[in-house]
């Protein structure tokens, strides 16, 4: 289940690492001011992009997943950094596409979902153009899609649709479910939609062209589509789409005007066009419609239903006409809030008379979990529960508990916006209980072992709380609703001033030495331990993990906890940072070394416990 995030800093994190986030702002900053790109392959085949979309792909869930050839992340983890530059611009020099493992994922109305998986390889090059492409197209995208874009959620999409219902007043909405959207994509449409769009590099749209084209194992090569699954797929979705956002968007918002009626706004310098509205709502016939659109789910929300009748089969026909795609006559509608529910992102809404204001009828929202998810809540919390009956072991029963505490406390923050989700998790609270007692019964005790602080704060008022063998288990009754945050406006990973309220954890880095590292690997190791350095050296705030003192170049060492040659690695959890004199200390086996180095150091008692652990894992005497 999609938790709702606070704005995610890894991938800004780690443009920073690799110095690479001056580049993406000036392409944004460029792509904004309607500038054309025709050499965009050195940006995407610096050796700080490659190593970039190396760290961005490992830490990417997907990683572990194998496509045709077998091989996961960890297949890439023991290369040499130089040698998976050197590969990639090898393969780009004349790009042929791996085939793509092709997974059927069941739908809940029973039917499969393709996905078509790229070699890791290959997901390493899509990564490598996802970086460059997005800051170009972000410039370019509508404001109102929220689907798949840095610093967008679900979450900010149902605050708009509850924004254009209850404030705007727009209580007829057109439902639109374009039918099987991933597998109808035009090739040919796409990529001169790219090129409309600026990016004009034709080695860049060749090799997207080949990513299309990569032929599906089993089945063959396809004609047309996005492979879901792939690292790019997303972002080529947005691209077709977006042309369908700015066309809604000039019936109505954007469209001309022989007078300047809007004026910028003080407080946060948006346009304001309350006006412009009134003028054209006074003196036009024009119908009055909003798009949102999250991924490929859209909705169009109109002031009465004859401007959504014709907006419904206009849009219709421009999808066909414009990018081949079809409606689903069975999915898609005209929905009348004040009297039915439309389904968005799982949740459905609808409005209700709230008392009068002026003489006029005030609607309120009102939303709820949509009936499939309650279902499939019901059902997935219910074979969490049979796991946590049937443990293997006592490891085997924590994790079960801790998997289920995961998962309510997951559907709990995505859902917690809707108006009723107390009344709607009653309900299925009352549905889990029952087959908990069922299932767990004596096991089942009121106390236990102290919440932790973040369960407290959450959960603690709560007498519904259980306990197996001390461990809580969360009520999946118990929650809250809170309003839907909308996307703060001066959120942009691609302008200095976007970024200063989204992440300022570098402020206590020396970036100075933080590019240090970054330009200067240690050579002969894999891309996997000297990514891990930079890593590390973020992570302990540029301070050594025993002294505490700050690291200095030159003096700055990466310890394995466990050696290579008692079966150690280099994955990050293996690996710590510590200045020379410590590295000294923490190998010395001489008891005048010991002494010297002791003295120097001046360790005190906290410090030398960590100092004997790391010894501990090395099998040398405690000092």
């Amino acid at each position: 289940m999609t938790t709702t995030k606070k704005p995610k800093k890894q991938k800004l994190r780690n443009a920073e690492y690799y110095d690479l986030q001056g580049t993406f702002d000036k392409l944004y900053s460029e792509s904004k001011n309607g500038r054309v790109f025709h050499d965009l392959m050195p940006t995407i085949l610096s050796e700080n992009n490659i190593c970039l979309a190396y760290r961005n792909l490992k830490k990417n869930s997907g990683s572990m997943t194998a496509g045709t050839d077998k091989k996961t992340i960890k297949y890439l983890e023991t290369w040499k950094e130089q040698d998976i530059v050197g590969y990639v611009r090898k393969r780009l020099k004349w790009y042929v596409a791996q085939p793509v493992r092709r997974v059927e994922i069941p739908k809940e109305n029973g039917k499969t979902r393709p996905l078509g998986i790229p070699t890791i390889m290959d997901r390493l090059i899509q990564q490598c153009f996802l970086q460059v492409l997005e800051p170009i197209c972000e410039a370019r995208f509508h404001d109102r899609s929220f689907g798949f874009r840095p610093n967008r959620s679900q979450e900010n999409a149902v605050a708009v649709a509850y924004s254009l219902a209850q404030r705007q007043h727009l209580h007829y909405v057109v439902d639109l479910d374009i039918k099987s959207f991933f597998d109808n994509v035009n090739h040919g449409k796409l990529l001169r939609q790219m090129w409309t769009m600026g990016i004009r590099d034709k080695h860049v749209i060749s090799i997207i062209s080949a990513m299309l084209k990569a032929e599906v194992a089993g089945i063959g090569f396809p004609e047309k589509g996005t492979p879901q699954g792939g690292i790019i797929s997303p972002l080529l979705s947005n691209i077709v789409l977006n042309e369908l956002d700015w066309w809604i968007s000039s019936q109505w918002e954007n469209i001309p005007m022989r007078k300047n009626y809007g004026h910028v706004r003080s407080d946060n310098g948006v346009i304001d066009k309350g006006y412009v509205y009134h003028v054209l709502r006074e003196k036009t016939t024009l119908k009055e419609c909003y798009g949102l659109r999250y991924a490929d789910d859209f909705r169009i929300f109109c002031r009465n239903r004859q401007d959504a009748e014709k907006l419904f089969i206009a849009t219709q026909k421009w999808l066909k006409e414009r990018l081949g795609l079809t409606v689903s006559p069975e999915k898609s509608k005209i929905v009348n809030l004040r009297k039915q529910y439309s389904d968005f992102l799982g949740f459905k809404m609808k409005v209700k008379p709230n008392g009068k204001r002026n003489g006029k009828v005030r609607y309120t929202v009102v939303s709820h979990i949509s009936d499939k998810r309650v279902n499939k809540i019901k059902t997935r919390a219910a074979e969490m529960v049979e796991k946590i009956k049937f443990p293997k072991n006592k490891d085997d029963e924590h994790k079960s508990i801790m998997d289920y505490n995961s998962y309510v406390m997951g559907i709990h923050n995505y859902y917690r916006i809707a108006t009723h989700v107390s009344f709607d998790f009653a309900k299925i609270g009352f549905s889990v209980k029952r087959t908990m007692n069922y299932r767990l019964g004596q096991r089942l005790e009121k106390s236990g072992n102290t919440l932790p602080q973040y369960v407290q704060q959450r959960y603690g008022k709560s007498s519904q709380i259980r306990y197996i063998r001390g461990l809580f288990v969360l009520p999946i009754a118990y929650v809250q609703t809170v309003p839907p945050k909308h996307r703060a406006r001066n959120w942009c990973v691609y302008t200095p001033e976007g970024r200063a309220d989204i992440h300022k954890s570098l402020e206590k880095v020396n970036v100075d030495i933080l590019r240090y590292l970054m330009q200067n690997p240690v050579r002969g190791e894999s891309i996997e331990y000297n990514d891990n350095r930079l890593s590390l050296y973020c992570a302990q705030q540029g301070k050594c993990a025993i002294s505490g003192k700050p690291l200095v170049i030159g003096e700055i060492d990466c310890h394995h906890k466990t050696r290579r040659a008692d079966g150690g690695d280099d994955r990050y959890t293996n690996l710590v940072l510590i200045c020379h004199d410590v590295h000294i200390l923490l190998h010395a086996t001489k008891d005048e070394t010991i002494r010297a180095y002791l003295e120097k150091l001046s360790l005190n008692c906290k410090q030398l416990d960590k100092l004997n652990r790391l010894r501990k894992r090395l099998n040398l005497p405690t000092i």
